[in-house]
Formats: structure tokens, sequence, C-alpha cells
């Protein structure tokens, strides 16, 4: 459905997918305009510009023609991070729309004994009043703790109480695990400390990155990472969490079922993948006519890009597996109306 943006000074008033190259999709569909939103990051600005790290949107009527982007949030040259800009998500909640952006800084962590040096990076949460922007901070500092490598945060409301849940990094603690931590009722700041809920290796189908002769900064590591959480509560109250890791080849997306049906769980990791042929990062969103939609990203391949299918399964509460097909038709293309897998709903 998407494969990217590489070049952001485009005259044409629209681009196509097949011209956009894109790292961790995130698609918000607006009901009241019946327009689609994309998310990605970039430095923007010109050659002749000082480099300037964004947050940008694309939007679309059919998920086919994309309007060319324009910066949502632009990171200050005082900001506390200004490194790298990665997977940013926009939330409307009650009345607002925020911006889930992870950042990195140049400073400095205590790095321990045979990893990677440890730097300063966590997920910070702006607000907006549109999806385009503009997105302000509530602080110059991140919402994940400051003495963390963390990253990938999204939300989670439950019982009326907003949390985010992120990934706590493989590079500051081996064995990468997914934690939440509760928000403010306005997503200002957290409250309180991190709770964990699970690390990478607990799920049968990971695999650790060395083992697959996958190098970071030209060495290997014994690792296990999580990247990427998304929720989806299905018709019968099954809580699903859809993650990435390696998997037995490639990087890969896996589901994890809470077997209390809320975010505390405890979660139960299914034997195998969801996706395996180098596929991470999922979202899911609803089209506006009805269809579930994966996105997911394949940062991998020699031209990266992100690819969406239609998704559907049948998930039974604590004990069971999570059936599911995938298809790589892209969004906007029918399946067969034969021998269909039953609905996530």
């Amino acid at each position: 459905m998407f494969a990217g943006l590489a070049v952001l000074h485009v005259s044409a008033a629209s681009v196509h997918r097949s011209q956009i190259r894109i790292r961790d999709p995130f698609v918000l569909p607006d009901p009241e305009t019946r327009t689609y939103y994309i998310y990605n990051t970039t430095d923007w600005g010109s050659p002749e510009e000082q480099e300037r790290k964004a947050v940008i949107v694309y939007r679309s009527k059919d998920l086919e023609n994309w309007e060319t982007p324009k910066p949502v949030f632009e990171v200050p040259e005082n900001h506390w991070a200004r490194e790298t800009v990665w997977a940013p998500e926009v939330h409307r909640y009650n009345g607002k729309y925020y911006l889930f952006v992870t950042l990195t800084s140049k400073d400095l962590l205590p790095t321990p004994p045979g990893r990677p040096q440890n730097r300063k990076r966590g997920t910070e949460i702006l607000v907006a009043d549109h999806p385009e922007g503009p997105f302000r901070s509530f602080a110059n500092r991140p919402h994940t703790p400051e003495d963390w490598m963390a990253l990938d945060g999204t939300l989670f409301v439950e019982d009326g109480v907003p949390y985010m849940v992120f990934c706590h990094e493989w590079i500051q603690i081996t064995d990468g695990s997914m934690d939440f931590v509760r928000l403010t009722d306005d997503l200002s700041s957290a409250v309180g400390t991190p709770t964990k809920l699970f690390h990478a290796s607990e799920a049968p189908w990971t695999r650790c990155r060395a083992d697959l002769g996958e190098l970071f900064e030209g060495k290997r590591y014994h690792a296990s990472i999580t990247d990427g959480p998304w929720f989806h509560r299905t018709s019968n109250g099954t809580l699903l969490m859809l993650w990435s890791s390696y998997g037995p080849a490639k990087y890969a997306t896996g589901v994890a079922i809470s077997k209390s049906g809320r975010l505390a769980g405890p979660w139960e990791q299914q034997e195998e993948p969801l996706w395996l042929d180098d596929g991470g990062h999922p979202m899911l969103f609803n089209t506006f006519d009805g269809r579930l939609v994966m996105v997911l990203h394949q940062p991998n391949r020699r031209v990266e890009r992100a690819v969406s299918s239609r998704w559907k399964t049948s998930a039974r509460r604590s004990g069971s597996s999570a059936k599911s097909r995938t298809s790589t038709r892209r969004a906007g293309e029918r399946e067969p109306t034969s021998g269909e897998p039953k609905d996530l709903a």
C-alpha cells in the first residue's frame, strides 16, 4: 500500500502511494472529514538550509493518492533530543490530538559492560487541536523515564484512564521488554513508575538477533528486541497486542493475548508469528467502508517500504491461539469472498 518518501520537495499536488517510502507507518482515519492521515519522520529542509528534524503528514481520501506532505512538528534547536525522530503516532483523545514520537538525545547514559553505548532516548507526547498540527510540547522532556532507552510509545485507555505502553530497549537491558505507565488526564506527564508486561524472550517465536547474523554498529550482540506495540480488542472482548521482534528468520510480528482481558495481563504469547517475512511495527485501522487493515513496515530491504493487508482472525480467550490469515492485497483491492477467514471485529 505504501512504499515511502525519499524526496520531500515535490512540485506535484499529490503523490501516489507507490512513491512513498516510510518507516513505522501510522494511519489516522478522520471520520468527520473522511480523510486518512499517515505520519512520517524526515530531515525537513532544502540543501541550502540547516537540517531540521520533523514529523510530517500526508492526507488522502482514497488511500491511493496522497497530498504532498507538510510538517506538523519541527524539533526546536533547544529541544532535549534532536538526533533521531522515530515512530510518530497521532491519537484523538478527549477532543484533542496527541502526537507520540520517539526522540534520541546526544546525552550519554551509563552503559552496561559489553553493550552498545547507551544514549538518552524516549517517547514524548505533544498536543494539537487538529490532526495536521502544529503540535506543541507540554515540557522539554520525555514522558518515559529519563535514564531509560525507551521507544515506540502508544496510547491505551482502560476504564477512562490513559496509559502509555512502550518498549524498554535491548541496548540497555539485553532482553527488551514491554512496559506501561499511567498518564495524567491531559497526557501532559507520566504518573508513577512503569510496570513491566513481558520480555521479548517470553515469546516462543522470537530469536536472538545475533543468532540470525544481525549486526548493530558492526558488531553482534546477544539480545532480544521488543518493537512497536499495538492493541486490538475483538468482538468477544479478547484483548490482543501485536508487537515485533526477530523471528525464525527475519524481522517479524507476533500476537500476545491478555488472559485477563486487561492491560496488566498476564500476556500469553502465541507460538507462531503473524507475519514472518521482514515485517514489523504493525498497526490496525478501519477504512470508511468497514474493512480492517493492518499496516507494517519492511525496513531491511534494499528499498524500505510499508505494506498493508486486510486482516481477519478469530481469537478465543486465554488458553487458545489467535488464528489469523493475512493478505498482501493493497488497501482498496477486494479479496475473494470464498474461503475468507472469520472477521476480527
